[in-house]
């Protein structure tokens, strides 16, 4: 493949646009379900048929099985189990502890690549060993991204506050003495 396609930017958009959706669709899915565990349950429905039976699809097609081994079997599980607690407690989040619902994907995202970054400057993996340390100082645009990030994150979060509060408020509806009924 080319070294400068640029077709991996269209599945970074497209990442983003499905990890962006998941928390107004899982919301919308519990209320609707009358239960956020029941709405879980087919996040984990659709885990099985999307993360499972696709890549056994794959590899029957083509024609190869990977060679599993006992600690890449067990760091792709803990990833596994990484994004399976990180849907529940969006559901604990904003169903059992009632989050504020608009704060809850916000403060997610933006704090997930902040967490990413941070492990992957002291965890530098290699086949067969790990080595955890710094590799030197962090440049001063790690901070300035951090700030930036927590600032975006509160900018965000401010503006569907103020868009919200903004918005008019439906007229209540009266009854004419005409179209009350019976008096």
């Amino acid at each position: 493949m080319d070294s400068s396609s640029k077709v991996w930017l269209v599945f970074v958009v497209l990442a983003g646009l499905c990890w962006g959706m998941y928390v107004p669709l899982i919301a919308q899915g519990g209320k609707e379900l009358k239960s956020s565990y029941a709405g879980f349950l087919c996040v984990g429905v659709a885990y099985f048929l999307i993360a499972i039976l696709f890549p056994l699809g794959v590899f029957w097609l083509r024609g190869s099985f990977p060679k599993f081994t006992a600690s890449g079997a067990t760091f792709a599980t803990l990833a596994g189990v990484a994004g399976a607690l990180g849907a529940l407690c969006v559901i604990f989040a904003t169903f059992e502890f009632k989050g504020p619902r608009i704060f809850v994907a916000p403060l997610i995202f933006a704090l997930a690549p902040v967490i990413n970054t941070l492990i992957s400057l002291v965890w530098h993996p290699s086949e067969g060993h790990f080595h955890f340390g710094l590799k030197g100082a962090p440049d001063w645009k790690l901070f300035v991204g951090i700030i930036l990030t927590g600032l975006g994150a509160f900018l965000v979060l401010y503006s569907k506050e103020a868009a919200e509060a903004a918005a008019p408020k439906p007229a209540p509806t009266v009854l004419s003495s005409e179209n009350s009924g019976p008096q």
